[in-house]
C-alpha cells in the first residue's frame, strides 16, 4: 500500500470523528504487518480526560482484533470543516502507545501543503522512548 493510500484512508477516517468540544477533527490508519489497516478517529468526551486521540483508537481496534506489529500510520486533522494542510502529528501519549508495538523505522506518513504525503521514521519523532524492553 502507497503512503498516499494510507493516507488517504486516513482522511476517511477522519469523517468519522466526534469533536463537539475542540471542533478539531482528526483521523488515522494503521497498516498492520500482516496487510489490513485499521481506522481510527478521535472520540471526546465532556469530562475531556475520557477523550480518545485517532492514533490510540485505531491501535486499540488492532490490537483487540489480534494484531501486534505494524508497518506504518497515517494521521491527518484540521479544525471541522477545513481540509487538512498542516502536519498534524500524534501526541505524545500517542507516541508512546505506539511504541509499545513498533519499530524505529515505523513510518508515520504525515501531509502538508509544501511537502505533499511524507513518511517519517518512527525514531525521529520519539528518538528516547520509553521502553521496558530494554530494561
Amino acid at each position: 500500500m502507497s503512503n498516499q493510500e494510507l493516507y488517504n484512508l486516513s482522511l476517511q477516517a477522519r469523517e468519522m470523528a466526534y469533536c463537539p468540544y475542540s471542533h478539531f477533527a482528526t483521523g488515522a490508519a494503521l497498516l498492520g504487518e500482516s496487510g489490513k489497516v485499521y481506522l481510527g478517529c478521535n472520540v471526546e468526551n465532556g469530562a475531556y480526560g475520557p477523550t480518545n486521540c485517532a492514533e490510540r483508537t485505531a491501535v486499540f481496534k488492532a490490537v483487540s482484533e489480534g494484531e501486534r506489529r505494524f508497518k506504518a500510520i497515517a494521521v491527518c486533522g484540521a479544525p471541522e470543516g477545513q481540509r487538512p494542510d498542516k502536519l498534524c502529528a500524534p501526541c505524545g501519549i500517542c507516541r508512546q502507545v505506539l511504541s509499545e508495538f513498533v519499530e524505529d523505522d515505523f513510518k508515520v506518513i504525515l501531509f502538508d501543503e509544501e511537502k505533499g504525503v511524507k513518511a517519517y521514521p518512527f525514531k525521529k519523532i520519539l528518538p528516547f522512548r520509553f521502553d521496558l524492553k530494554e530494561y
